[in-house]
């Protein structure tokens, strides 16, 4: 039985945009290998930005929803455990979402059009920023982390490291170097450097109340 329509359209727009780039699949192409016609394309998805913002959210992994979950409920589980989560998406999202975005680099007035419509949709690079920046603030609030933490800095570090990794590393070691640690493994590690510096472990509980 034949995948709906949207359907089609989302699985082509993740292959074509993660082989060609973000700038080299047009949307005729993407419609051409979903099997149906640009206008049909343009029932479901009102620009090529509307169609790679539902290939972020539907297709690749799902980073910003966590987000948006543990500002809304940092849950049962400790700030390590939800950090170490926070990286590991965070990994598998950079590694998939860098090689679409980044062929937009090679067109200057393609990418400027670009960021102009994501930035009308109020989306964009900093999104997962501030949605980690958010909850890191939840957990200052709640006192689980240091009072004078600097959440943003503590998530442009935590962030900024996973989209690092997708640009230094070939995550399959097919064309570059494999990186030194797996997901997991890297995930673990750069939570816990990054708690050290914004827990209240060893803070002197005197210094807090002053």
């Amino acid at each position: 039985m034949q995948k709906p329509t949207r359907e089609r359209i989302l699985d082509a727009a993740h292959e074509l945009m993660r082989t060609l780039g973000l700038a080299r699949a047009t949307t005729k192409e993407i419609a051409r290998a979903a099997g149906c016609s640009e206008a049909a394309l343009y029932k479901h998805f009102t620009s090529k930005e509307d169609l790679f913002v539902a290939v972020l959210s539907e297709r690749l992994p799902r980073l910003t929803p966590l987000l948006f979950r543990l500002v809304a409920d940092p849950g049962a589980r400790t700030v390590e455990e939800n950090l170490i989560e926070i990286a590991r998406q965070a990994v598998l999202f950079y590694e998939e979402s860098f090689p679409i975005a980044a062929s937009l680099y090679a067109e200057t007035k393609l990418k400027a059009r670009h960021d102009s419509a994501m930035r009308d949709m109020g989306l964009g690079p900093h999104t997962p920023i501030e949605g980690l920046d958010a909850y890191l603030r939840v957990e200052l609030a709640t006192g689980r982390i240091a009072p004078d933490a600097d959440t943003f800095a503590a998530a442009s570090l935590l962030l900024g490291a996973c989209a690092q990794r997708a640009f230094a590393y070939d995550s399959a070691g097919e064309i570059g170097k494999k990186p030194p640690q797996d997901v997991d493994g890297f995930a673990a590690s750069l939570a816990r450097t990054l708690l050290k510096g914004i827990d209240l472990t060893g803070i002197d509980p005197k210094g807090i109340d002053g």
